[in-house]
């Protein structure tokens, strides 16, 4: 038993999605580099005077991790789309024949009894 019936070599050419999903590990990988960038900064640079280094090194820190899974969640949203839309670019199904008794003739219905009482 064939569950699903393709139709005949019907199928959306790809467009903007792939382009995408090809481009998310560059950018990944240059997205992951600015809060470590920034973190490596903060520990080189000297700090301004009065300022408390440990508490300014944790500032920073807990920044970069918070800016780095934003990010990362980001991407992985985007990711997760550009992958549905390609899915529902894939080709196309038949669907089960629900043969309908009335098709030829409609039938009155509650519905259609309920508007001719209004009258």
């Amino acid at each position: 038993m064939n569950l699903f019936t393709k139709l005949h070599g019907r199928r959306v050419p790809p467009g903007l999605e792939w382009q995408i999903l090809r481009r998310l590990p560059h950018i990944s990988l240059a997205g992951s580099l600015i809060p470590v960038a920034l973190a490596v900064l903060v520990r080189i640079l000297p700090p301004e005077p009065g300022v408390d280094i440990a508490k300014h090194i944790k500032t920073v820190d807990i920044f970069a991790i918070a800016t780095a899974i934003t990010f990362f969640t980001a991407v992985f949203t985007v990711a997760i789309g550009c992958v549905v839309v390609y899915i529902m670019k894939g080709p196309a199904y038949v669907a089960d024949a629900y043969p309908l008794q009335h098709s030829d003739r409609p039938a009155i219905g509650p519905v259609a009894s309920h508007t001719s009482d209004l009258d």
